[in-house]
């Protein structure tokens, strides 16, 4: 089974969306097809090739354009869509503008054409060349649908200008009214309203277009000799290595061979902080290199990278569609026929009243154009389109439609304590020396535990470093106690206080007793049997845990912590941050259990989480929200992605949700609204048919604006 990602052409409206995911559905060998009109993108996962599909496209009227998912191209069409729909409106306003002054001025012109009024010919003349040289595109498309019986929204537009031109024709032969201004300015305000959309579907789409410009071009490859050699990124292969000068970008993912510098990720994370990197550290393409040369080992290629896979989520969440727009998509799927009978009832009523084809005829017309199964279309992928790139620019990444109507509804957030609300990564947090100064306590300490594969020896040597240790003899491990060795002859010792001296007085035990309050474990250490200090260590809470927690609150959701360590360890860590809410010492299994017994209580429930353990629990929560940093299984678990793992990301995420949310259902009620008030008071004769198609032109624009305000959260 294969997902295919195929850039169609031609979809003027929701109809069209419809028509061709049908087409797809139909087919046994397809087992999921989703078309969004809104980025006018199908993805279909089947067994067939893609030359298959785009032959199922082209037999619906449309066409397939050839379109690498990482390239820039989309973007450009974009630009070449917008420019070319355009050039239609302007030739549609500057042809359809005489007919129009001519009309409403009923301007007189000497002569006469064929007996016809010259005036009125050049009516004729200039409505025939509107509707059928820049508005040709409508009829193309309304005969297509019309072979395949159906209809879209451009079998409504081809159905109102040609109504309105044959009549006129017919009329003006006839010494009666013309109505070519309505035919010609129809197709002229639909052909602006549709340059409009163009705009706004390119706006909409920034949020992709900015991360594809994020990717560094070229690379310097470092050759054998120690030269280099600059090269496109994506000849780069795994174990290439590359130079990163100051100020470059980092031209894929890879490790750090040579170099220390620091690197601004914030395009990743959108945290400001620029991270420290030396040899052995992970670096990320497209983040910038900002103080020293570096040498990077490239260990993801071109297609495979952070970024990379970045842009295909948020590609991904905004193909996906809400439960909502299923809803907004069958009606729109049964909307033109509707329409079409509500016409032809509305002409043949006015007909019975009145017996006068004219007076029939232009409600009949009217009806026809106002009606727009686009603002429904638009409703709904718009504002994800827009609350997702939103969301990613802050390093928050939505899977899908549905999580954005999950999010709106949370009132529980469970945190799972370690790598979520904490670091995850035992580190130094307190070294109190005794005798002499806090570095040569460190650096003793360290000397002897970098010899240890203890957790928290890792700790005690990351936080002194490796440089300035002084060498150490006869070391000897004793599990469970600690760890000795000679310094300068001298025994050093490391771990428990009953191994590292017989006693300790009062004054330094309150002291202990007060960090182990906080949830911090203490080491102690000794030279020739005289305490020299204490370290402390701890899973040090994440910065901005604290502001998460209350901002949660704020939202009005309860917020819980799970945690497998200790009652006193999670209450020291719970209240620091402000959460009142606390299960210790909790199994997996828990963490679902606890998520089920909320969700039984009537509760919406968000997990959050980074590790294997926490899979379950973001699979069963209504809202999952993985933290980043964490592992691949608990990335693929959550609907919602925090790539750099702040924690006040989660409280932002929410609130993006459901903003966005907001916004599809504004979009939906004016959508609806606008159809619902519009087709009646058409076809009670009180819209004239010029003002409907302004009014429908409108009302898709509407939509598309009220979703761009998202880009202002």
């Amino acid at each position: 089974m294969t997902k295919h990602t195929l850039k169609i052409e031609g979809m003027h409206c929701a109809s069209c969306a419809v028509n061709i995911e049908g087409a797809f559905k139909a087919l046994p060998e397809v087992t999921n097809a989703n078309v969004n009109y809104a980025t006018e993108e199908a993805v279909v996962e089947t067994d067939l090739d893609r030359a298959a599909l785009e032959e199922i496209v082209k037999k619906e009227g449309y066409t397939v354009r050839n379109e690498k998912m990482e390239g820039m191209e989309g973007h450009e069409h974009m630009h070449e869509t917008g420019a070319a729909a355009k050039k239609k409106a302007l030739t549609a306003v500057i042809l359809a503008l005489p007919v129009f002054v001519l009309a409403m001025f009923k301007i007189s012109l000497p002569g006469a054409v064929f007996g016809i009024p010259s005036s009125l010919a050049i009516q004729a003349v200039l409505t025939l060349v509107v509707i059928f040289w820049p508005g040709l595109g409508f009829h193309v498309t309304a005969w297509n649908q019309l072979k395949k019986g159906r209809a879209n929204m451009d079998t409504l537009i081809s159905m109102g200008t040609l109504v309105a031109t044959v009549f006129s024709v017919w009329s003006i032969t006839q010494s009666g009214e013309a109505y070519f201004e309505t035919a010609a300015v129809i197709a002229a305000l639909i052909l602006i309203g549709r340059y409009f959309e163009a705009l706004s579907k390119g706006r909409a789409g920034e949020a992709i277009q900015k991360l594809l410009e994020l990717g560094a071009k070229q690379a310097h490859l470092v050759l054998k000799d120690g030269s280099f050699r600059d090269v496109d990124v994506e000849t780069l292969a795994i174990g290439d290595v590359v130079l990163v000068r100051p100020g470059e970008k980092i031209p894929l993912d890879g490790e750090v061979t040579e170099g220390t510098s620091t690197i601004d990720e914030s395009m990743l994370t959108g945290e400001s902080v620029p991270i420290k990197k030396t040899i052995g550290a992970q670096v990320y393409g497209a983040t910038v290199n900002q103080k020293g040369p570096l040498h990077v080992k490239m260990t993801k290629l071109a297609g495979e990278s952070v970024l990379s896979q970045i842009v295909q989520l948020v590609k991904d969440a905004q193909a996906q569609k809400a439960p909502m727009q299923k809803l907004a998509d069958q009606i729109s799927g049964v909307f033109v026929p509707i329409v079409i009978g509500i016409a032809l009832v509305t002409f043949v009523v006015w007909y019975l009243i009145s017996g006068d084809l004219q007076t029939a005829l232009i409600p009949a017309v009217a009806v026809l154009v106002i009606a727009c199964p686009c603002a429904l279309g638009l409703a709904t992928p718009t504002a994800i389109l827009v609350g997702t790139g939103r969301a990613a620019k802050s390093g928050i990444f939505i899977k899908s439609g549905e999580a954005l109507e999950r999010g709106k509804v949370v009132d529980v957030v469970m945190l799972d304590k370690t790598g979520t609300i904490t670091m995850g990564k035992p580190a130094v947090t307190d070294v109190v020396a005794l005798k002499g100064s806090d570095v040569e306590l460190i650096l003793l300490a360290a000397a002897v535990e970098k010899l240890s594969e203890h957790p928290l020896a890792d700790a005690i040597v990351r936080h002194a470093g490796t440089a300035g240790l002084p060498p150490v003899q006869n070391v000897q491990t004793e599990t469970g106690k600690g760890i000795q060795g000679e310094i300068n002859g001298e025994t050093v010792r490391v771990g428990r206080a009953t191994y590292v001296v017989e006693a300790i007085d009062s004054i330094v035990t309150k002291q202990v007793e007060v960090l182990q309050h906080e949830a911090k474990t203490v080491v102690f250490v000794s030279k020739a049997g005289v305490l020299m200090g204490f370290v402390a260590i701890a899973d040090p809470v994440k910065a901005g845990a604290e502001q998460a927690i209350k901002k949660l609150q704020a939202m009005g959701a309860r917020t819980v912590m799970l945690t497998g360590d200790n009652t006193q360890t999670a209450r020291a860590i719970a209240n620091a941050v402000g959460i009142d809410d606390v299960h210790a010492e909790v199994m997996p299994e828990d963490k679902l259990r606890l998520v089920k017994e909320e969700q039984a209580k009537g509760n919406r429930v968000a997990f959050v989480g980074d590790g294997i353990n926490d899979a379950p629990a973001l699979t069963q929560a209504d809202l999952g929200i993985a933290m980043g940093t964490g592992t691949d299984i608990a990335i693929e678990s959550g609907q919602i992605v925090l790539v750099g793992g702040e924690p006040t990301k989660i409280p932002e995420a929410i609130y993006i949700s459901r903003k966005t949310f907001n916004a599809i259902k504004q979009n939906l009620f004016w959508a609806f609204l606008y159809n619902v008030l519009g087709i009646p008071l058409a076809a009670l004769g009180l819209l004239n048919p010029m003002i409907a198609a302004g009014a429908m032109a409108f009302s898709s624009i509407s939509v598309l604006l009220n979703s761009l305000r998202l880009k202002r959260l």
